[in-house]
């Protein structure tokens, strides 16, 4: 039987209907959550002209994850994942709207904005945990890292083309009204191609409710070192190097640029990530995945140094470019080294967890950011945090020997037979 070729094999995830109206309405929603999200760090930040105010958005967004990821986890595994999914665009459509009215109603104080921004994190848990675990329904196991690999494309397309769009609608129209009411019809959109798309059966065993069941993800990834030690690397590293939040600040008083110029620094490293994945998707990691891991997140936190020092708006657009490819890198490997690894029926709680990592780096990362910026400054919390990104993988390499021998992603997948088991025994 002959191979198929490389041109085939790399698009192998769109021969499967489902997974194109899933990719679709991810784009979307992705599009309307980061296009707003440049609407609202630059609306508070000229309010307030406070980098701490910007920390804030990011805990107001973060902080009902940690509450509720057991429960939105569960949620995930409970119901049907498409299910979930569609009320969750229907929150995110709310939540754009009660922006607009805030802002058309004329206040200027930021904490109708925060609570916004509180129950657009409670959407956010909810989602996170059934997108990430829908993914395996959607396409046979075979393709299923070079749907991950796609799956990291789409969403970086779409933070290429959010920021972009919201930066350019907020200089267009002098204010955050038009973005808020693109983020909303934008939401629909995704909500109508979620309605059309069916998942693939899968087997799940019935389990009761109780705290062993709800508390089951935790105790899984507690047993699985080398997933403990990729996510918590992750955890760490963003937390440390994550600059994003602080990007208002660059844009208006280092590189004296505008919404537009934000946009553009926002969508830096969507290109950089983008680039990467479609790359990964057509030629995967044939290497040790554990090294290349370890690798990539340094070259992050060089790149978040680089970025830290610059005064100019191409140097810091390069850098922010070869971020978001070093962080593809270990995205990548992360996903699939997490699904392959995980049964059906915990996936939603495993990825609940996941998802608490990748909130604690993002959002928490971003309050960190204004905070030390806050402290000592702009520019120096930036060099700390690419310095302690460093320092983290150093650590991680020497905790988690597992991590740093890992092989090939392909042979990840021949531990999942022993999942079940151990998946047996904790309850």
């Amino acid at each position: 039987m002959p191979e198929p070729s490389d041109s085939k094999a790399g698009r192998a995830a769109f021969t499967h209907p489902d997974f194109v109206l899933f990719q679709i309405a991810r784009f979307l929603i992705v599009g309307a959550v980061e296009m707003q999200a440049v609407a609202v760090g630059w609306q508070v930040y000229d309010i307030t002209k406070s980098a701490l105010d910007l920390g804030l958005v990011g805990l107001a967004q973060f902080l009902p994850g940690i509450i509720l990821f057991l429960v939105s986890g569960h949620a995930s595994d409970r119901f049907e994942r498409r299910k979930v999914l569609s009320w969750c665009y229907v929150g995110y459509a709310v939540c754009s709207g009660l922006l607009l009215f805030i802002t058309e109603s004329g206040s200027h104080s930021v904490k109708p904005i925060y609570t916004v921004l509180v129950l657009l994190g409670v959407v956010r848990s909810f989602n996170g945990t059934a997108s990430r675990s829908i993914l395996p329904q959607l396409v046979p196991e075979e393709h299923f890292a070079n749907a991950v690999a796609w799956n990291a494309t789409t969403f970086q397309a779409a933070t290429i083309l959010g920021p972009s769009l919201g930066g350019i609608l907020y200089a267009l129209f002098h204010g955050p009204s038009a973005v808020y009411a693109g983020a909303m019809l934008t939401a629909v959109g995704a909500l109508l191609s979620m309605f059309r798309l069916k998942t693939r059966p899968q087997a799940r065993r019935r389990e009761p409710t109780t705290l062993k069941t709800v508390f089951a993800g935790l105790h899984f990834i507690w047993r699985q070192k080398l997933i403990l030690g990729a996510i918590s690397l992750d955890l760490f590293a963003v937390l440390l190097g994550g600059a994003v939040a602080l990007l208002p600040v660059y844009a208006r008083e280092i590189l004296h640029t505008g919404p537009s110029g934000l946009g553009l620094l926002r969508t830096a490293p969507g290109v950089g990530a983008a680039l990467m994945a479609v790359a990964l998707a057509h030629r995967p990691l044939r290497g040790r995945a554990g090294p290349a891991l370890l690798w990539s997140v340094a070259g992050f936190g060089v790149c978040t140094i680089l970025f830290g020092i610059s005064t100019s708006l191409v140097l810091s657009l390069v850098s922010l470019i070869f971020l978001g490819a070093a962080d593809m890198v270990s995205v990548i490997i992360r996903a699939t080294l997490v699904q392959l690894r995980t049964p059906d029926e915990m996936r939603g709680r495993v990825m609940a967890v996941d998802m608490v990592f990748i909130g604690t780096s993002n959002e928490l990362g971003q309050f960190e950011s204004g905070l030390t910026a806050q402290w000592f400054g702009t520019v120096p919390a930036v060099l700390l945090g690419g310095v302690g990104t460093l320092v983290v993988i150093a650590l991680w390499a020497w905790i988690f020997p597992d991590l740093r021998r890992a092989g090939k992603l392909a042979d990840m997948r021949s531990v999942t037979d022993e999942i079940p088991e151990a998946a047996e025994r904790m309850q």
